[in-house]
């Protein structure tokens, strides 16, 4: 079984739980850091063969196109995050339609790829919003990985298909981010803090029922940041915050290396 490797290309600081102590004014005057984590990223999926998409914000890839570069040169599917990170549920449909076309069309220029897929700023698509799939199959885009089936105080669209369904009626293809189901309950096992968090016992197990037992692929996803111990920690960030955000930094490079060792990648 082949599992869809990707990574959510932002900075460190551009994180929803960091939104309302870093203004979106003050980004230039920060310290970037992705282009050297996504430089280690490449070197890691290339020693373990590993094909990857890379949904990437259009803020990010206008100030680091030859990283853009690299990345398709590399083997890799470029696909979008949105401009700058910004929730669909903070949008309405034009300025979402705006911040899909815009993105985009950026993405396809620095690319040279046709780009397919789409990812939302914390995957924000929901109950409340699916007029957003309608404005993505209307902007081109093939398919979303913007939902996470599961109960959450900040995402989530509990009672949607674990895997991947139609959408637009059927003109767009929803990806969800991969859940197990337990005892009825369904469980993020497919990256992010996630991955930091759980034994990666847990992860392993996971995955290799999904395989085996729903005859599925996965779809993991972490960020560049998660690579990144030494980052810069802006003060005024509360207890949960920084434990979700800290967690297990140190232990992610090695945990990848792992879970690139233990099962098969490829593109979304």
């Amino acid at each position: 079984m082949i599992n869809a490797m990707t990574v959510d290309v932002e900075e460190y600081f551009q994180v929803s739980a960091f939104e309302k102590l870093i203004p979106r004014r003050d980004w230039e005057t920060i310290e970037s850091r992705v282009e050297g984590n996504v430089e280690r990223i490449l070197q890691l999926f290339d020693e373990k063969n590993i094909k990857a998409t890379f949904f990437t914000l259009g803020w990010i890839a206008k100030r680091h196109p030859a990283m853009i570069e690299r990345i398709v040169s590399n083997g890799h599917e470029i696909a979008s995050h949105g401009w700058e990170h910004v929730r669909v549920t903070k949008q309405n449909s034009k300025v979402f339609r705006e911040d899909i076309t815009r993105t985009r069309a950026l993405l396809e220029d620095l690319s040279g790829q046709i780009v397919k897929g789409y990812r939302a700023a914390s995957y924000s698509i929901g109950r409340n919003n699916l007029w957003a799939l309608d404005e993505l199959a209307e902007a081109g885009y093939a398919y979303s990985s913007s939902s996470v089936p599961v109960h959450h105080q900040d995402y989530g669209m509990a009672d949607a298909p674990r895997f991947a369904f139609p959408a637009s009626e059927g003109r767009i293809l929803e990806i969800p981010i991969t859940t197990i189901s337990v005892a009825n309950w369904n469980i993020n096992c497919s990256g992010g803090g996630w991955f930091r968090l759980f034994p990666y016992d847990f992860i392993s197990w996971a995955i290799r029922q999904i395989n085996e037992q729903d005859q599925q692929p996965s779809v993991f996803y972490f960020h560049p940041w998660e690579i990144d111990p030494d980052q810069p920690r802006p003060d005024g960030l509360n207890l949960k915050t920084r434990f979700r955000h800290y967690v297990n930094l140190d232990k992610t490079y090695a945990r990848l290396e792992k879970i690139g060792d233990d099962f098969q990648w490829g593109r979304m």
